[in-house]
């Protein structure tokens, strides 16, 4: 019996929906792997389709296709290593999350994922049928088993094909970033190698879906947990991997092995790939955004400059009488130091119009919040104007602080196509900003060094809506508030949790009250990079009217 088994794992980007595109993807890591004499050529969970695929799945006609694009690779793969790849399946009226194993032209075998994530981002429960708990297959001279993602987070799935032959697990994944998720999926992994006794190959697929983003970091632990091969993060890339047979079964040669970031730089990372494969898979090579002079749209323009490139982002500076000069310079400077196109629109003339316009109406009525937010509509409605005109997507510069309370006009500065920063603390987007300022990669499409100056970062964040405004005029400062939110948020606490880790009780009160009052402002919203384990949207559903309150009869 031969003593050597190649696998080639194919950390790669597929796109929702391609059939086509991503099945060429899937050919040419076979080529790959061919010209290296695999055996195996391996990718990741439901690639023929794009993950995730939400209900677009369901719909016959698509996954009748996909069927057919997996019948077709089979086909075109005949002559060379075998081809691991995941899909939609279909039994009787049963629709399965499937992962085949194509050899000889044709599918060889049908691996069924068994437990169905129903938690987070993932509604598999109501999409996909339970498959059986199904025992290895073989390639080559080896027998290998395959638990589908969250199959490889339970014993049951690993023990049975461990007890039914498999030498070798290749566990295919599509599972997204979140801070702290690598830490995770390693400890379980690690799990299943030392009950098993076998050796594992975690393989998870790189690149952004709407608000997900899967980090890739792929890698193939020894029995015992022992790491032979770790990939990178946010990368694609194909690696080949050599398995030698000793006394006690396959053992994974050691091979490459990527370091991973810290929090803060995978954290930039996640939101450049996010808005670069929002922009690339929705038809999207420009952006436009109001550069304010403050910290959150400053952010916001150098990772559109990072994600695209700087020639492709268009600032807008919409200035009233109530702008400062420091926010008229500090926009300047950061358009020009990373490089980007700087247009100069006031507002005073349109506003002056819609005032005069509504003057009729509005007489007798003191100026209030109304007035105010004419000014962010009138500023929505130029930016989207220009984004029609220009066809550059415009993006949405508000954090998850402000988000989370309502602290946005809707339909003013909440109107855009993405908001990379959506869940992101305003505490947090210091950090990334000095993290910027500070470091430089090779993926990052803009110059490295300061290009944000240090005064947007320090002064009082304010909305410039009325005469010396700040945003601690109306909210807890961003400490107190951001506090506040990781308990109410990201951990589903109460007030009184609040209070047990020394915020008062009044302001956790009128927090609480401004998360769930705009709830229907984030319905609204444009989609953003995911960052946490509660972010707004799939994270986290509330209704819409919600009359509850803490302590309230």
């Amino acid at each position: 019996m031969a003593d050597r088994f190649r696998l080639t794992l194919a950390q790669l980007n597929p796109t929702v929906g391609d059939l086509a595109g991503n099945a060429s993807l899937a050919r040419d890591a076979w080529e790959a792997g061919r010209a290296a004499d695999a055996d195996l050529v391996a990718l990741p969970e439901m690639f023929v389709t794009g993950y995730n695929t939400q209900d677009l799945v369901i719909k016959p006609a698509f996954h009748m296709a996909a069927i057919e694009e997996i019948r077709a690779l089979a086909r075109d793969c005949a002559d060379g290593p075998a081809l691991a790849i995941g899909g939609p399946w279909i039994e009787g009226t049963e629709l399965f999350n499937a992962y085949f194993i194509l050899k000889g032209g044709k599918i060889a075998s049908t691996q069924l994922k068994h437990h169905l994530p129903n938690d987070a981002v993932f509604d598999e429960v109501r999409i996909f049928d339970a498959g059986p708990i199904g025992g290895p297959y073989s390639v080559g001279n080896t027998r290998i088993g395959s638990p589908i993602c969250e199959d490889a987070w339970y014993d049951d799935v690993a023990e049975t094909q461990a007890e039914t032959g498999a030498e070798l697990l290749l566990v295919p994944n599509g599972s997204p970033y979140h801070r702290g998720k690598y830490e995770v999926r390693l400890n379980h992994m690690i799990a299943r190698t030392v009950e098993t006794g076998l050796p594992l190959v975690y393989l998870n697929m790189v690149g952004g879906q709407d608000d997900q983003v899967f980090d890739g970091g792929s890698f193939v632990l020894n029995p015992g947990g022992k790491m032979a091969v770790q990939l990178p993060v946010l990368e694609q890339c194909i690696e080949h991997v050599d398995f030698e047979r000793i006394d006690d079964g396959w053992r994974a040669v050691e091979g490459r092995f990527d370091r991973h970031p810290d929090t803060l730089e995978q954290d930039y990372r996640v939101m450049v790939t996010a808005l670069r494969d929002y922009l690339a898979k929705s038809g999207f090579s420009k952006v436009l955004l109001g550069l304010s002079g403050g910290v959150d749209s400053a952010i916001v323009a150098v990772i559109a400059a990072d994600a695209i490139g700087p020639e492709n982002v268009r600032c807008v500076m919409l200035p009233s009488e109530y702008t400062s000069e420091h926010s008229l310079e500090d926009a300047k400077a950061v358009a020009e130091r990373l490089g980007c196109r700087y247009d100069f629109v006031p507002i005073q003339q349109g506003r002056d119009a819609i005032t005069e316009t509504l003057a009729p109406h509005f007489e007798g009525r003191d100026a209030d919040l109304t007035e105010e937010n004419i000014q962010s509509r009138l500023r929505g409605l130029l930016l989207m104007a220009m984004s029609n005109k220009f066809g550059e997507m415009l993006l949405t510069t508000g954090n998850k602080s402000e988000v989370a309370v309502g602290y946005a006009t809707i339909y003013g500065d909440m109107a855009g196509g993405y908001n990379p920063i959506k869940d992101l603390y305003k505490t947090r987007v210091f950090d990334i900003c000095r993290w910027r300022n500070a470091n430089h990669r090779d993926w990052m499409k803009a110059p490295g060094g300061e290009v944000m100056p240090p005064r947007v970062i320090s002064k009082p964040p304010s909305a410039e809506l009325r005469a010396d405004q700040k945003d601690s005029d109306s909210l807890p400062d961003y400490p107190v508030l951001d506090g506040i939110l990781e308990i109410l948020v990201d951990r589903d606490g109460s007030i009184a949790d609040c209070v047990a880790e020394g915020y008062s009780a009044e302001d956790a009160a009128k927090v609480e009250h401004l998360v769930y009052v705009s709830e229907y402002k984030r319905f609204q919203s444009a989609p953003g990079a995911r960052l946490s384990e509660r972010a707004f949207w799939l994270d986290r559903r509330y209704p819409i009217v919600n009359r509850w309150r803490e302590g309230r009869r």
